[in-house]
């Protein structure tokens, strides 16, 4: 998957925005946003909450998620859990990521939120990378890590099954050349 295509899935993920404008209800294909009452919250998809930010139509509120209390905690379980912790959205770094291009000046202590969240993704990925060291070292078949992100994934999956076709191309050469040297050997019995 593209991360553009991981992008697109995120943008489906309902925000809340508080207008400037009024306006009905808008019937759209994933449901029905509005209706659009100036200083009244209303929850809409991402990609229509930073359409209207871009046109200067609505603040956007950041999810609860995005606060440095709950960041603070999301990143103390990942250093002190030896598993993947479940994720406050299954597509934050993507949310965090569109939010900061479009709506940084929304975001209270963007800086420092920014911050965690790499904190976040980068022992993430200090973990998944350990995982498959030790997924690749073992000789195993299958592996299941789970509270992995859509993005998570997608980001390993091209070193991972490239590892994965190295090995299983030095494990047949191998057997090749095992079932050689045992064919010379009782051959020369």
């Amino acid at each position: 998957m593209e991360p553009s295509e991981i992008e697109f899935l995120a943008e489906k993920e309902l925000i809340t925005v508080i207008p400037n404008f009024s306006h009905g209800k808008l019937y759209l294909i994933c449901g029905d946003c509005g209706p659009f009452v100036p200083s009244i919250p209303v929850q809409v998809p991402l990609w229509l909450a930073i359409n209207l930010r871009q046109r200067q139509k609505c603040r956007i509120l950041p999810p609860d998620w995005m606060s440095l209390e709950k960041l603070e905690e999301i990143k103390q379980e990942e250093t002190d859990s030896s598993i993947f912790s479940p994720m406050p959205s299954e597509h934050y770094k993507e949310i965090a990521q569109l939010l900061f291009d479009v709506a940084i000046s929304d975001i209270p202590n963007a800086d420092e939120i920014q911050t965690l969240i790499k904190d976040i993704w980068d022992i993430r990925m200090a973990k998944l990378r350990t995982s498959v060291d030790a997924f690749v070292a073992s000789e195993a078949s299958h592996a299941q890590l789970d509270n992995l992100t859509v993005f998570e994934i997608n980001f390993v999956r091209p070193l991972l099954t490239a590892a994965l076709y190295q090995l299983q191309k030095f494990k047949r050469a191998a057997a090749a050349s095992q079932a050689d040297s045992q064919s010379q050997s009782a051959s020369l019995l």
